[in-house]
């Protein structure tokens, strides 16, 4: 679908309370956006947008073509090469680097060097390549550990700052004939999010990227270091038994029937949490805990706004990404109404909703390390195939971990 925005008075009142004095450049000509946002609600908000920064600036059109979202995953790359749009959607970390190495994505670093992009400081490493920045973020959502807080005062227990106060936790939890944590590894895709945590904590972000990346050998000592701490866990029987028949919603049950304690996963099980009985008195978040003395980072997947390098009218397509990454704005699009998630800029505000709060107040201040993707998006695709698979297997047969981590090994040499 292809629409098309006129300035309007009434518009422009509406929007110039959202964009200020500071995105009223003189721009003009078209502006060609498009947006993978298909869904009803999101679709809603790329509309609106569209059209209040149309109405910003009279002598510009804005041009919106919504595509569907999974269409767009194999569309994206011709669109990018023939007759280019000027703005498209796309993901952030590594599911980018195929148009930043093509050289069909802009380099926008000067944006972040220069001030135009205000508070997204947590966020510019999930943009960075090569040194440089590629996009902006315009929604996330944070990943954390989600817990029983009627068990926690039942037993006595606090939430845990460091690692050896987790499992300490855990060893009461056990102990009291529950698991510590419901997972579901079905899919695999949740034993990535405890890979994720556990060699970010252990190792630090910057090496979890190496890793990545393919810069680093599986079999290295400090990713063995990783599973060691990992094995923790599973030897005390942390973890519901079986975990490899449930997918992520079916292992929900276990938390809310009182047999697991805490589930770590992002923000999208709250809702399944509430539906199913609990309360907001019953569950609550914390960051997962420290292990190493290094910056915390987190996963917090992020859908984001790129320039094609193609594009005829980069100076329109600069001035949306500084307008859509506004305080101002990213409170709006992200507001339970609209896209209900987490506005990327730190000085935006969040609805008044228990995990969002936290949620947002973890990755604007106490995400000093970095924002990854999660291991599906961070890893290219066949290698984060190869290495769920592993993952998974380490969770049921821990003693496997050579075999795994040559396999995984391997891989990283063919697939690099």
């Amino acid at each position: 679908m292809r629409s098309i925005f006129k300035a309007s008075a009434a518009a422009l009142l509406s929007t110039s309370m959202l964009a200020g004095a500071a995105f009223a450049q003189d721009l003009s000509g078209t502006l060609r956006i498009i947006s993978d946002m298909s869904n009803p609600a999101p679709r809603a908000t790329m509309e609106q947008l569209a059209a209040d920064f149309d109405a910003l600036h009279p002598n510009l059109e804005v041009e919106l073509e919504i595509v569907d979202r999974e269409a767009w995953k194999t569309q994206i790359r011709n669109a990018l090469t023939a007759n280019a749009p000027d703005v498209v959607n796309w993901y952030a970390a590594n599911r980018m680097t195929p148009y930043v190495n093509a050289g069909l994505f802009e380099d926008i670093s000067d944006m972040y060097a220069n001030g135009d992009l205000p508070g997204l400081d947590a966020v510019k490493g999930a943009m960075t390549l090569d040194g440089k920045q590629w996009g902006v973020p315009y929604t996330y959502y944070q990943w954390g550990i989600y817990y029983r807080e009627d068990i926690f005062n039942e037993l006595g227990l606090e939430e845990p700052m460091t690692f050896e106060q987790e499992l300490a936790n855990c060893e009461k939890i056990v102990a009291s004939g529950r698991a510590c944590y419901a997972i579901g590894t079905k899919f695999l895709w949740t034993a990535g999010g405890w890979f994720d945590y556990l060699n970010m904590r252990t190792n630090g972000f910057d090496f979890h990227m190496q890793l990545a990346r393919g810069e680093v050998e599986w079999t290295d000592p400090r990713v063995r270091e990783t599973f060691a701490n990992w094995r923790k866990i599973i030897d005390m029987g942390g973890y519901i038994a079986d975990h490899q028949s449930y997918s992520w919603q079916e292992a929900l049950k276990f938390m809310t029937d009182g047999e697991a304690a805490s589930y770590l996963i992002g923000n999208f099980a709250v809702p399944h949490l509430r539906e199913a009985g609990l309360s907001d008195e019953q569950i609550d978040f914390y960051q997962f805990p420290k292990i190493a003395d290094v910056p915390q980072g987190e996963d917090a997947p992020t859908d984001t706004f790129h320039i094609p390098a193609n594009a005829s009218n980069k100076e329109a397509a600069r001035a949306f990404l500084q307008y859509v990454t506004s305080a101002e704005v990213q409170s709006d699009i992200n507001g339970g109404d609209k896209l209900g998630q987490l506005p990327v800029n730190a000085n935006s505000s969040v609805d008044a909703d228990e995990f969002l709060e936290q949620g947002f107040e973890m990755l604007s201040t106490n995400a000093q390390g970095g924002v990854a993707q999660f291991f599906d998006r961070d890893f290219p695709a066949e290698m984060a195939s190869v290495g769920m698979e592993g993952l998974q297997e380490f969770m049921v047969f821990p003693d496997n971990l050579d075999d795994i981590l040559q396999r995984m090994e391997d891989a990283r040499q063919r697939i690099y």
